[in-house]
């Protein structure tokens, strides 16, 4: 679905020229520049045209001037692809601004989604009818009907006078009886289509090319974000080394380094670990050797005098070195 097209797709890769003419001809708008839509309402009416009815018209304004008009199309435009789930984050921030690149590369999404929609077909719909409704959409429809008579009136102006031209060449041309004879078209042309041929197709094998190494990177990127190793030197190394924007070698010894010094750490912090943990071992067994006075001194605080009496005349009849008969 296009909803999950990557920025490496063929849909980012279809020019300005031809966007605008899929606007201007499924529409039946004039648009000269693809930044002309930043307002909204033209990607509000592309989701009409291939979702019949599920855009409400009557709150898009063709006439959207401030940005706070324009941020009410694309609320209704989120609205659209709540209802459809469709999953694409709409920059509103920047299309507003009518930045260029921002407005091209989300036209180019449009078309993408609208060519898997029905394979792109517009089953009979009538762009300046359901335009009626919006607001600014009248002033909007009399521009593009204006602009579509003065199109049509050159073009006939040109085909009327190149007409005349001809008939004026023809006749001199039969006067003198000097008629030149029709050039032959030069055998050199299977030549160039043949180049132009292998052109396509190696054109074709280098981006497929790119594309795989590109889906190569992006593993390793998505394998460097797991939680467990993020934080590893050796991630922030790799990490070094993709995010690198220009192409110095001295990444790759920078890289090196900061692996390097950290296996001197690991050596170096090693030995200290041994000598703590049998510290460890050793006051663990001590611990366990060591009778504790405490409870000795409760013990015999518990007991009652004859039994102390008791237990000293045991000691004397033990021939302790201490004790004296």
């Amino acid at each position: 679905m296009a909803t999950n097209i990557g920025v490496m797709d063929s849909a980012y890769f279809v020019g300005r020229s031809e966007i605008l003419s899929w606007i201007n001809s499924s529409l039946q708008l004039n648009l000269t520049k693809v930044e002309e839509a930043c307002s909204g309402a033209v990607h509000c009416q592309l989701m009409d045209a291939v979702h019949p009815g599920i855009v409400p018209m009557h709150k898009v304004n063709f006439d959207a001037k401030s940005e706070y008009e324009m941020i009410q199309n694309y609320k209704v435009l989120q609205d659209v692809f709540n209802k459809l789930k469709v999953t694409k984050h709409i920059e509103v921030s920047k299309l507003v601004k009518g930045r260029p690149l921002d407005n091209l590369e989300f036209m180019q999404w449009m078309k993408r989604y609208c060519d898997t929609v029905n394979s792109g077909l517009l089953h009979s719909y009538n762009p300046l009818e359901r335009r009626e409704s919006c607001k600014g959409g009248r002033e909007a429809n009399k521009k593009s009907s204006q602009s579509h008579s003065s199109a049509k009136y050159s073009t006939a102006t040109k085909s009327h006078s190149s007409h005349n031209g001809r008939r004026n060449d023809v006749s001199s041309g039969n006067n003198a009886n000097q008629a030149p004879k029709a050039t032959k078209p030069s055998s050199s042309s299977p030549t160039y289509d043949e180049q132009i041929t292998e052109l396509k197709l190696s054109i074709d094998g280098l981006e497929k090319e790119r594309d795989f190494y590109f889906a190569k990177l992006r593993d390793i990127e998505i394998l460097c974000q797991s939680p467990g190793i993020e934080h590893l030197p050796v991630v922030a190394a790799m990490q070094k080394i993709l995010y690198a924007t220009d192409d110095d070698a001295t990444v790759v010894a920078e890289a090196q380094a900061m692996v390097s010094i950290q296996q001197k750490e690991g050596e170096r912090l090693s030995p200290i670990e041994e000598v703590s943990e049998e510290k460890g071992s050793n006051e663990n067994q001590k611990r366990k050797i060591i009778v504790n006075p405490d409870f000795d001194a409760t013990g015999i605080m518990t007991l009652s005098p004859r039994q102390r009496l008791s237990d000293v005349s045991d000691v004397h009849c033990s021939g302790s070195p201490l004790m004296t008969c």
